[in-house]
């Protein structure tokens, strides 16, 4: 299972910070326009409290490191086959038939249902563990964790619609940070539960569920807000040779069309259209393709691993099973390396494509390590530095795509990535794992991942040679006129002393 497809927020470095502060203050925002203070940011500090104690508690899901163990041990008794083949490739599917409407229901709705819906996934989750026993009930177990992942946008947005963009920054900071505490605390408590106390996978998913119902509690409660960031927008439409917009700044009360001309000329139309300028930037290209291929990658090692650690090391006593210890220590550590990546200061435009090319390949070595190796122990060390090393790019991407556009587009431009980078994970889903296609052992797949990612470091880094070698080029071009020049200069100075000269 996956504890870690968490927030987008914008993490800037110190050195691009100012520059990328004017650019957003050259574009506002709607939210920019309003009066400071309002009533919805007077309690801003009890509101950001309230959502990041959310955020913590429904991360606290200590069965979920276990639960593969748990489908696999003779209480459940399902075979490595159904799991790996028949039930863990529905959340694959679920994931991508739900994340359009979920992404576009979050602002329409304003945040609060969905995120009910999320808690009522994650209720049916543990529900379906505790209570089903055979193949269909845990594949719907699987579609509803796929709802649950879908609506994760809803949290990680939910914030900036409630503060001014000012106190952006630190919201996200404050809210990313919690998500993250709660599943490194969820994993520890697992893991204690397992290996100190030998508690059993079945008390652990009941331990889940109480968990899951108390977030469920704390959503009822949660403040929805009264405007939603996108579905009120704007919407720039000729009339009568004034833009709709500019009639809008000058009559703010103003409102444009019904919920369906709102839903086909914004959604659609207008930010489809203001994207089609974005994608020629180069960092945007480059990064946008990173997280499409490598994420789909990354979250297909992440659902199968705990498979593979069954394969490498099938003991039947829990105490000897480490997931919840492994998934803390990697949460840990990819916050660090997270918290790091802030202050890498380099020269992006020069050497992104060979920093995401050598760090793809670090990958792939880790990804034949862990498949190749018969020590759980080794198997461990190379998922948690597999982990971390994603975690590292993440919020360079993050700042490299946010920086290349609009404040107002990152939300669709971050949701189009998971949603392509989603339908790539489903092709390669049905292709290798699902039973209806390949339906590779864990063994093969990871052979096959480990394929995938060297094929993507080989073209990172020979894009990276590219730009380097271009960037050579135009440095000696530039050398060379730089030299002429003042060549040029002395020989203008000498002829008009010679002219000067001769008239004398």
């Amino acid at each position: 299972m996956d504890p870690d497809c968490e927030n987008k927020e914008k993490l800037e470095p110190p050195e691009e910070q100012e520059e990328h502060e004017t650019a957003v203050e050259d574009t506002p925002s709607p939210a920019e326009e309003l009066p400071a203070p309002t009533e919805e940011l007077k309690g801003w500090k009890f509101l950001l409290f309230y959502l990041c104690f959310y955020g913590f508690m429904t991360q606290l899901r200590p069965g979920e490191s276990f639960i593969t163990p748990f489908l696999l041990s003779p209480e459940m008794n399902f075979t490595k086959e159904q799991v790996t083949n028949e039930i863990t490739p529905v959340l694959s599917y679920s994931y991508m038939a739900v994340l359009v409407p979920v992404f576009l229901l979050t602002d329409y709705l304003r945040y609060k249902p969905v995120l009910i819906l999320q808690s009522l996934s994650h209720i049916s989750v543990w529900l379906l563990l505790i209570f089903g026993n055979d193949v269909i009930e845990m594949q719907f177990m699987e579609f509803f964790y796929g709802i649950t992942m879908a609506a994760r946008v809803a949290y990680s947005s939910y914030i900036f619609s409630l503060v001014s963009p000012a106190r952006y920054q630190r919201a996200a900071g404050f809210s990313r940070s919690s998500v993250l505490m709660g599943v490194f605390f969820s994993s520890v408590l697992g893991q204690l539960c397992v290996t100190v106390a030998g508690v059993p996978y079945m008390t652990l998913n009941y331990i889940s569920l109480g968990f899951m119902m108390f977030g469920l509690i704390l959503t009822l409660f949660l403040k929805r807000p009264k405007k939603s960031l996108f579905f009120n927008k704007k919407v720039s439409r000729q009339e009568n040779g004034i833009h709709q917009s500019e009639i809008q700044k000058m009559n703010p009360e103003a409102k444009v069309g019904g919920w369906c001309s709102g839903w086909k000329d914004f959604v659609i139309v207008r930010m489809v259209l203001e994207l089609k300028g974005t994608v020629r930037h180069p960092r945007l290209r480059i990064w946008s393709l990173w997280w499409i291929f490598n994420s789909a990658g990354y979250y297909l090692m992440l659902y199968y691993v705990q498979i593979l650690w069954n394969e490498i090391y099938p003991t039947t006593n829990n105490r000897k099973v480490y997931n919840g210890g492994v998934d803390a220590a990697s949460t840990l550590l990819g916050a660090i390396t997270s918290f790091a990546a802030g202050y890498v200061k380099i020269r992006w435009s020069l050497w992104s494509e060979l920093v995401i090319g050598l760090v793809t390949a670090f990958q792939a070595g880790l990804l034949i390590l862990m498949n190749t190796t018969s020590n759980i122990w080794v198997c461990y060390v190379a998922y948690i530095l597999f982990r971390s090393s994603y975690q590292f790019l993440v919020p360079i991407a993050i700042f490299q795509i946010a920086s290349s556009m609009s404040k107002e587009l990152c939300a669709l431009v971050f949701g189009m990535n998971t949603f392509f980078a989603t339908i790539l994970k489903t092709i390669i889903t049905i292709i290798i794992a699902d039973k209806r296609g390949l339906a590779l052992s864990v063994h093969p797949q990871f052979y096959v991942y480990f394929g995938y990612f060297t094929i993507l470091a080989v073209l990172y880094l020979a894009g990276a040679a590219w730009v380097i070698i271009r960037y050579k080029k135009e440095e000696h071009v530039e050398e060379n006129e730089a030299n002429r020049t003042p060549a040029s200069t002395e020989q203008k100075v000498v002829t008009d002393k010679t002219t000067v000269e001769s008239h004398a």
